[in-house]
């Protein structure tokens, strides 16, 4: 008896080894029908007071869905020095960067000259994306924001558009980009904007600081941008109005490849749950590898 339960527990282990295998090979085929193979590697910033966890759920539902196999963290340190956990190897599909930002307060939204604050905030994305290049060499990549990570890419972008050693930007998602203001800034709720161009009734600091955007932004990128209504009459997600969010199209659908926004309602619209969002998950990867 103990024989034959041997033989049947062997057997067992089997089927289910190679049926794991059979899974996964359908998986990778599936996978490679639905996304693109790409090398080009898509950078994660988080916002205010946060960390490169909050952009975990995002990365792993991409690599669950067969999209990459890559996922690798960066700490930057208050200095702008850039620490590496993980390495890209040659060719990986569609590479994933997760920006975890030392210095993740550095702004509190009432510097005196809060345009110059973001833009020199906007460096640390700058140094990811210079010691990316010194180890990697890429020629593209993809810029995911939330939150204040989106002024900060948004002000790097201006910033190097000129930049030739900067590398191709493919794709930029801004989800609960505070782009025109925060709901705790006096006078933010009554700013409207332009149905037609998202141009904005009043334009705060920040704002104004990224007008040049207007005439340098890549031609070569495609904008998704997410932002959330809670539904319950704030027109916000409890920390961004849903204006201040849609006024980033008057800066980039003129020149962008492409322009595109989604509105995100309900509970699950509130600013912090929006990186915890599998609504937001999968727009984000449809958005940036589906073929």
């Amino acid at each position: 008896m103990k024989k034959r339960f041997g033989w049947w527990t062997l057997i067992v282990i089997l089927v289910l080894v190679i049926g794991g295998f059979g899974w996964r090979s359908i998986h990778r085929a599936q996978a490679a029908k639905k996304y693109v193979d790409s090398t080009t590697p898509t950078i994660f910033v988080h916002g205010w007071g946060s960390s490169y966890r909050a952009e975990r759920q995002m990365a792993n539902y991409a690599k669950e869905q067969g999209v990459t196999n890559t996922i690798v963290w960066v700490n930057v340190a208050k200095s702008g020095k850039v620490t590496w956990h993980g390495t890209i190897k040659k060719g990986a599909k569609n590479p994933i960067i997760e920006v975890n930002l030392a210095d993740n307060k550095s702004l509190s939204g009432r510097e005196s000259d809060v345009a110059s604050a973001y833009s020199k905030s906007s460096d640390y994305v700058k140094d990811v994306v210079d010691s990316m290049q010194s180890k990697y060499h890429f020629k593209s990549m993809n810029l995911v924001g939330h939150s204040m990570g989106n002024l900060q890419i948004a002000y790097y972008i201006m910033n190097n558009a000129n930049d030739p050693k900067m590398p191709t930007l493919k794709h930029q998602v801004a989800i609960a980009g505070h782009f025109n203001g925060l709901t705790m800034e006096p006078g933010v709720k009554g700013i409207t904007v332009n149905k037609q161009t998202g141009e904005p009734s009043k334009m705060l600091p920040e704002y104004k600081g990224l007008l040049n955007l207007r005439n340098v932004y890549p031609t070569s990128a495609r904008v998704l941008n997410i932002y959330g209504d809670l539904q319950d009459g704030s027109h916000s997600d409890s920390q961004v109005p849903v204006n201040a969010a849609k006024a980033y199209k008057y800066l980039v659908a003129g020149r962008a490849k492409s322009y595109q926004e989604k509105q995100i309602n309900g509970k699950m619209a509130q600013h912090s749950k929006l990186h915890e969002n599998k609504q937001v998950d999968r727009l984000l990867v449809d958005f940036l590898w589906a073929k």
